[in-house]
């Protein structure tokens, strides 16, 4: 299994990481990967960054240290209705914008209430695809999650980083990676890495796909072209959504 783009990296920006972006492009070169983005946390989250933050990512440019860059969010999901911690105005203009639980920002509500917290937020025009879903702290009805997903033509994240720091996730990544097989929706592999040395880094991802029977096709950071394709498209439908919302032009 390939895996051209690193869909899941932080930079200092979130407050409880290490290095800077040029450091994250510096470990993508050093992987070999041809893309990455920037996807720190919502300031949803204690300790990260404004809004502002996010608003200006535009000033950075394409290609940093040789690799190719995007922007985006690891937005917090903040409660049952899937809403999420950043404005459409500034969502409108990111690239790759998913929406994860993390404790600080969203309690156990239980495996009923989490479920139709993500199908929210999968349903929402403003949400790309859902971070480590895979995490037992929020039990979900994972077939559900997954047809929702494929319903909506959003992704659900393999997640490197969960088989370190978020014991017990690995059974339900699998049994994620295996419905996405069965029901064709598409996963994105991100490192999570909150240093530089970790970007890239996909060796349970990679064997754990391989168990799924996981294709390269339904991995949409795959390739890079396969990638682009994807944010293309869904920051179209982001912006789109923007306009009917605001009636008023969004400016790039």
């Amino acid at each position: 299994m390939n895996i051209a783009v690193d869909s899941h990296t932080h930079s200092v920006a979130s407050g409880h990481a290490f290095s800077t972006v040029d450091d994250l492009a510096r470990g993508a070169l050093k992987r070999g990967l041809a893309a990455f983005v920037l996807t720190d946390h919502g300031p949803g989250m204690p300790g990260t960054t404004h809004p502002y933050h996010f608003g200006n990512l535009r000033i950075l440019p394409a290609t940093i240290q040789g690799v190719r860059f995007f922007t985006g969010i690891e937005a917090n999901i903040m409660d049952t209705g899937g809403t999420i911690d950043l404005d459409p105005y500034i969502l409108a203009r990111l690239d790759f914008v998913m929406a994860g639980f993390h404790e600080i920002c969203f309690e156990d509500h239980g495996r009923e209430a989490n479920t139709q917290a993500l199908i929210a937020a999968l349903s929402s025009p403003w949400v790309d695809a859902i971070s480590h879903p895979g995490n037992p702290a929020f039990p979900i009805d994972m077939e559900r999650v997954v047809a929702a997903a494929k319903e909506q033509g959003k992704a659900l994240e393999i997640n490197d980083s969960s088989f370190r720091i978020r014991r017990g996730s690995h059974p339900n990544c699998l049994q994620i990676a295996k419905l996405c097989v069965e029901q064709g929706c598409s996963m994105v592999c991100g490192s999570d890495a909150h240093y530089w040395e970790d970007v890239g880094r996909f060796d349970e991802v990679k064997s754990l796909l391989s168990e799924a029977g996981a294709p390269e096709s339904l991995v949409l950071n795959s390739s890079l072209e396969k990638f682009e394709a994807f944010i293309t498209a869904r920051r179209s439908a982001r912006q789109a959504a923007y306009l009917a919302m605001s009636q008023a032009p969004v400016h790039a």
